[in-house]
């Protein structure tokens, strides 16, 4: 809902909050914020609020430090962990040169632009992520291991699977900060645990992937255990991934949802650098139900992409490769556009890959194309790609295809 800045100074007093954060991602997804006082809420949403962008990752260096974060009134969210007495709520924030003009690494002002130009085309696509995560116990001096909570399995219940409780509190904290968790469950790794959202539209979607680790971290650290959203936290166990499903809203026509799939598979070893921007991202690929090749099918979850078997409102794709180590804003934005793409040129999908590729013999899987093999593969395709550089600026690509020397 958009409220004005009077609107939300006049909730700051009637619910007795103290601090209002400004919240925004560096380039790579990590969360971050500055709080200001009531008080200062007019002048945040006329002038901004100075940040030192030398400090922020991936944001530049002290030659041109000032930036400035104005608030996003349709963001405006208490967080429910903090005192009920001087309450502190969140608001999402754009981020401004100290001219005015916008940000050019600003993640979510580039999912902005694209999704705007998706809508200018006729084109509405709804998101829903499937979060995947560890819960790991602390040891005697509070500092994570790597000790599974429990050593249950894919959808076993109580007393084996012990996170049971904790993902009760993490969905009624997030109800309570109005996102809609759709199920949840423990999933294949000892201690992993799985939390599904239900679509949205892009821009609420990705705030709410930004969002959701945070609270995770937080119950978690409440009830004396850690998550962890790596990749791959154990090596030989399975991987967490980031499934995203995408549904077209407009055009619904099976024609343009396998235009956008065909899109997306086109592009998807260009991108694969944002939704799998880690190591470890790369040794998750292609075990434990992850997968390696670009390739669909129907109920598969060994491919790409599954076409899962659902009707009516709740058709979707369901992208299979992302991680959570990924910045949702970025990953959104690459997925949208690369659909787009496809239905702009009326790409054709290959024929669905009707196997379980984790068994199939190599005379089928040697003629398939693979996802990237490892992170300097993936940045040396996103390098090249001027798919990439449509998208994004030249910051944010060398940003993630920079590697260590």
């Amino acid at each position: 809902m958009m409220y004005t800045a009077q609107e939300i100074a006049d909730y700051a007093a009637a619910e007795d909050v103290k601090f209002i954060r400004l919240a925004f991602c560096d380039v790579f997804g990590m969360p971050k914020n500055i709080s200001i006082m009531p008080e200062e809420l007019p002048r945040a949403f006329s002038d901004g609020i100075s940040i030192d962008a030398s400090a922020i990752r991936g944001f530049g260096d002290e030659a041109h430090s000032d930036l400035m974060l104005f608030p996003d009134s349709e963001t405006l969210t208490a967080l429910p962990w903090r005192p009920s007495h001087g309450r502190v709520v969140r608001l999402f924030a754009d981020i401004r040169r100290s001219d005015g003009t916008l940000f050019p690494l600003d993640a979510r002002n580039i999912l902005k632009r694209v999704v705007a130009e998706a809508e200018a085309e006729g084109v509405t696509v709804n998101f829903g992520t499937e979060f995947e995560f560890y819960l790991f116990r602390l040891d005697a001096d509070g500092n994570a291991t790597k000790i599974p909570y429990d050593n249950a399995k894919y959808m076993d219940i109580a007393p084996l699977d012990r996170g049971e409780n904790v993902r009760r509190e993490i969905c009624l904290t997030l109800c309570e900060m109005g996102i809609r968790p759709e199920s949840s469950h423990h999933e294949d790794g000892p201690g992993q645990n799985e939390i599904d959202f239900r679509y949205g539209d892009a821009m609420t979607a990705a705030d709410n992937a930004i969002t959701f680790p945070s609270v995770v971290r937080t119950v978690a650290m409440r009830n004396g255990l850690c998550a962890d959203f790596s990749p791959k936290p154990m090596p030989n166990e399975s991987g967490n991934g980031m499934h995203i499903n995408l549904s077209l809203a407009k055009p619904h026509t099976e024609g343009a949802r396998d235009a956008f799939m065909a899109g997306l598979m086109e592009h998807i070893c260009e991108i694969t650098a944002f939704l799998n921007p880690v190591d470890a991202s790369y040794a998750r690929f292609g075990e434990y139900k992850a997968p390696r090749y670009v390739t669909w099918s129907p109920e598969n979850r060994s491919q790409l992409i599954r076409i899962p078997a659902a009707k009516g409102e709740y058709e979707r794709l369901e992208l299979r490769s992302p991680d959570p180590a990924g910045n949702p804003y970025l990953s959104f934005a690459l997925i949208l556009a690369a659909g787009l793409d496809g239905i702009r040129r009326n790409l054709v999908a290959p024929p669905p890959t009707n196997v379980n590729l984790f068994t199939a013999d190599a005379s089928i899987t040697g003629k398939l194309r693979q996802l990237p093999r490892s992170r300097a593969e993936a940045a040396q395709l996103a390098r090249d790609s001027a798919f990439v550089r449509s998208v994004l600026p030249d910051g944010i690509i060398n940003a993630f295809t920079a590697m260590d020397e």
